[in-house]
C-alpha cells in the first residue's frame, strides 16, 4: 500500500461482495499506521465514481495482466484474492477509459439532442491523458451529474418532481451536499438531485439538509410559507435513491 502513496488506485468489488467489478477511482496522499500493530490507514482523495460498468472480465480474461496464468487463462486463488494488488500503468489506464470515457462530456452535451439529417463525420478529438481526465473539474462535474441524477432517478429528492422537456431532457441537477471547496467528495452519496429553483436555494443557504442528511432545513425567515408548501413535502423527508448503497451518509 505504502508503494501507492502519491498515485492513483482503481476499487475494485469481490466476487462475493456483488456484481460491480472495477467502480472507482481515487488517489493516496499518505498510508498512516494504525495503533494496531501491521495495520496501516490510507488516506483518500478525488474519489470519483465509474459512469459505465467495468466487468472483472472482458472477452474471458482479466483485465488485469498479472490475473492471468501462464496459460493465458483466469487466475484462481492466490494473487486474485488479495485485497491490495500491483497495477500495471497499462492495466489501470484500460479500466478507466472503460469506466470514465473519454467523450463523456460531449455525450452528456448531446444525450437528448435530435440527430441531424444525413451522415455526420465525427470530429477528431484529441487523446487527453488519464490523469488529467480524473483531475479536470467540469470532467468530474459531467461524471458527478450523470451518476447522481441515474441514482434518484432524475427525481427532484425534495420536491418529488421529475420534468422533462419534449425533447427528454431531465430538468433536475445534480447538486453536493458538501461543497468540493469545503472538501466535499464526489461521490454519488454526497451528492443530490434538485429542480433548478431548489437548487438555487440550496446554494444560497434558504434551504439545507439536517446532519442526519435526511430532513429538509428551512431558512423560515427568509423563505414564504407558500413556498414552502409548494415545493417541498408535509414531512420535510429527502426522497431515498433505488439503491441504499447511494443514500448520503449522515454527518456524527
Amino acid at each position: 500500500m505504502t508503494e501507492a502513496v502519491g498515485d492513483w488506485i482503481v476499487y475494485y468489488e469481490p466476487v462475493k461482495a456483488g456484481a460491480r467489478g472495477y467502480f472507482a477511482a481515487a488517489r493516496i496522499p499518505e498510508v498512516l499506521p494504525k495503533p494496531r500493530e501491521g495495520r496501516y490507514l490510507a488516506i483518500i482523495t478525488d474519489y470519483m465514481e465509474f459512469v459505465e460498468r467495468v466487468p472483472r472480465l472482458l472477452n474471458g480474461l482479466p483485465l488485469e495482466t498479472s490475473l492471468i496464468d501462464a496459460a493465458g487463462q483466469p487466475m484462481r486463488g492466490g494473487l486474485s484474492q488479495s485485497a491490495v494488488r500491483r497495477l500495471l500503468e497499462p492495466d489501470f489506464t484500460r479500466i478507466v477509459n472503460l469506466g470514465l470515457p473519454e467523450n463523456l462530456e460531449k455525450v452528456e452535451a448531446t444525450r437528448y439532442d435530435k440527430p441531424l439529417p444525413g451522415l455526420q463525420d465525427e470530429p477528431l478529438m484529441f487523446q487527453r491523458p488519464v490523469i488529467e481526465r480524473l483531475t479536470r473539474r467540469k470532467y468530474r462535474d459531467v461524471a458527478f451529474s450523470r451518476k447522481v441524477r441515474e441514482a434518484y432517478d432524475y427525481r427532484c429528492v425534495m420536491s418529488g418532481l421529475q420534468l422533462r422537456n419534449g425533447g427528454g431532457r431531465p430538468e433536475v441537477q445534480a447538486a453536493h451536499i458538501h461543497p468540493v471547496e469545503r472538501d466535499g467528495t464526489d461521490s454519488v452519496r454526497n451528492g443530490l438531485t434538485l429542480s433548478g429553483t431548489l437548487h438555487w436555494m440550496f446554494d444560497r443557504g434558504l434551504i439545507s439538509i439536517a446532519d442526519d442528511n435526511e430532513t429538509i432545513l428551512v431558512s423560515q425567515n427568509k423563505v414564504p410559507g407558500d413556498v414552502v408548501q409548494r415545493l417541498l413535502p408535509p414531512d420535510r423527508k429527502l426522497l431515498r435513491p433505488r439503491n441504499p448503497h447511494h443514500a448520503p451518509i449522515p454527518r456524527t
